[in-house]
């Protein structure tokens, strides 16, 4: 385990918080072939700076919903992952709040990406769950024993 001190917890929560590893990261990473291949890097770019951002930044934030989706897929050192991502979806609820609660709203609404930030630090708090590559003890929640 990595010299990482765990509370021993069930098979089926470990694949449990595994299946949310998994279909979290395949969501990160839709949401950024979104931005490639639906609105293309340079459309997302020019969407930023339409909402007040540099538009460079669609490209870093591209990156890290690709490659954090891949990592927390893999179990590449998932928590810490996405704990990292989290401000990017909620900079995107930000964005999306006056148009509404649903995101099939015109321009999106806020509730599918603050779900994914809320899956992202449910994550975090949870563990990697099961059949992960890389886990580390950095920045892991430690709990007082019950």
């Amino acid at each position: 385990m990595n010299g990482i001190k765990t509370t021993p917890i069930n098979f089926s929560t470990e694949l449990g918080i595994s299946l949310l590893r998994f279909s979290l990261g395949v969501m990160w990473m839709a949401h950024a072939l979104l931005k490639f291949l639906v609105f293309t890097l340079p459309g997302t770019a020019n969407y930023f700076a339409s909402i007040g951002l540099p538009g460079w930044v669609a490209y870093p934030v591209f990156a890290a919903e690709l490659l954090g989706g891949l990592a927390i897929v893999l179990g590449l050192y998932a928590r810490q992952v996405s704990l990292a991502l989290v401000p990017i979806m909620l900079g995107a609820a930000w964005v999306h709040l006056p148009n509404g609660w649903v995101h099939t709203s015109a321009g999106g609404g806020w509730e599918y990406p603050l779900f994914l930030s809320i899956s992202s630090l449910a994550l975090w708090l949870m563990g990697d769950g099961a059949v992960a590559l890389r886990r580390s003890g950095f920045l892991v929640p430690r709990f007082p024993a019950a």
